[in-house]
């Protein structure tokens, strides 16, 4: 989210410049990657040839992308030693670079900066969001001397992105009501992308929003198109989703993906799966959003055998690497179909360390299909992830398999561990939230 927020306004910085910069500086601007843009800066040190802003803000755009934290700070080590610290755009381009790396460092720099443009404040409260300090980013709103619609965007998405959606939602109406600044689509993308999560609320707000885009002539673009689509499906409105995706007159992987994953969450396996295939057969390459769509599409189906080709598929001829989500689909998959000793090779082949939803999904099927055996063997390695805070229902789950294998002594001493630890079921949670972990 730093680089959906940020990244427009540092960009625009770029584009303020005059076009007059040296060919050198256009050289790094075009480079093929950021590689060849470092290479090309190693060449002008060299060489002695004098470093301008643009060679320094080209090379800190192009290096920003590796995300590359000593690189980041060669880089600021040397147009500290050039003069450049004190330059306000070079200054926030590095700032941006370092929030994207380490936010520590970022925010020493924002103090030591001795000129700060909107920018450079908007680049701030975006970094405090994505280190979980909303508090830090509305101080920081509140106390910049200046905000721009981005201001307001980037504190909307913090909330919205934390969790804390009706005090986004009471940001975005204070900004409609008294500021003259009309909202873009930055902003009602962080507002729609939180309107599954407020119930009946949100799908009021994202209806307002879909409304307010067409009484104002919005073209319904790829961006815009995908928010609508995501946002209607997960609120339970799934033909307005498909409605939006057929309008559309551009659709790009993410596009797909949403409509397919809409599809899938509510028990359409085989629309999903079909859908999947008007993809491939539009030149689209799914990305691992795709396939998370596909597994769960083919869990809700039954369809195991074509859920096992599909994860080949992923792996050899798309060459994605399968992460947490995907085990753990396949793993609900295998064991809802009662193929529980596939579902453990799954486990203890995966090359990420098992998280507490994928042992879950495990643990869930041995009681489905009354496989005590398999589960006893798992429970341990189950209990040295848990977190007491957040895992209440999977405790609740290994007390009810001992007392369905009639073992009350070890079922005693789970209850008794929950007590002591304070452990609290969390009310209508499942093992596998809408295929994200």
């Amino acid at each position: 989210m730093v680089s959906y927020l940020v990244k427009p306004a540092i960009e625009h910085q770029f584009r303020w410049f005059s076009k007059s910069y040296n060919s050198w500086a256009s050289a790094i601007r075009n480079a093929a990657s950021p590689y060849k843009a470092l290479h090309l800066y190693t060449q002008m040190q060299r060489q002695g040839v004098p470093f301008d802003s643009f060679t320094i803000l080209f090379t800190l755009k192009s290096c920003t992308h590796l995300e590359n934290l000593t690189l980041v700070r060669h880089l600021h080590a040397h147009l500290l030693k050039l003069g450049f610290n004190s330059h306000v755009y070079v200054a926030t381009s590095l700032l941006y670079a370092y929030v994207i790396g380490t936010f520590h460092d970022a925010r020493l720099l924002f103090d030591e900066m001795p000129e700060k443009n909107t920018v450079t404040w908007n680049t701030m409260i975006t970094g405090y969001s994505k280190a979980g300090n909303v508090e830090k980013a509305r101080s920081l709103f509140e106390t910049m001397p200046v905000r721009d619609l981005a201001s307001w965007s980037a504190m909307i998405a913090g909330y919205i992105n934390s969790g804390n959606w009706d005090q986004g939602l009471t940001l975005f109406r204070e900004m409609m009501v008294n500021e003259p600044l009309k909202p873009d689509q930055v902003t009602l993308g962080s507002i729609l992308s939180g309107c599954a999560h407020m119930g009946s609320l949100g799908l009021l707000v994202g209806k307002s929003i879909h409304g307010f885009t067409v009484k104002n002539g919005w073209e319904l673009n790829v961006e815009l198109g995908t928010v609508l689509i995501d946002m209607y499906a997960k609120c339970g409105f799934l033909k307005n989703a498909c409605r939006i995706f057929v309008k559309m007159p551009e659709k790009n992987v993410l596009s797909w993906s949403a409509m397919i994953c809409g599809l899938a969450q509510h028990g359409y396996g085989e629309e999903a799966l079909s859908l999947f295939e008007e993809m491939k057969a539009a030149g689209i390459k799914p990305n691992e959003i795709t396939f998370t769509g596909i597994f769960s599409a083919c869990t809700r189906a039954g369809l195991v055998d074509e859920g096992k080709k599909y994860f080949k598929d992923m792996i050899e001829e798309y060459g994605l690497e399968p992460r947490i989500q995907h085990y753990g689909c396949m793993v609900d998959l295998l064991g809802k179909a009662g193929r529980l000793e596939e579902a453990y090779e799954v486990i203890k082949t995966m090359r990420l360390q098992p998280n507490v939803i994928v042992w879950s999904s495990l643990l869930a099927a041995c009681k489905m299909h009354k496989k005590f055996e398999l589960a006893e063997k798992v429970i341990e390695q189950v209990m040295q992830v848990v977190k007491p805070d957040n895992d209440g229902g999977v405790y609740t789950l290994i007390s009810d398999l001992y007392v369905l294998n009639d073992k009350w002594d070890d079922a005693e001493r789970v209850r008794k561990l929950m007590l002591n630890q304070n452990v609290k079921k969390v009310r209508g949670s499942s093992f596998i939230r809408n295929g994200a972990m």
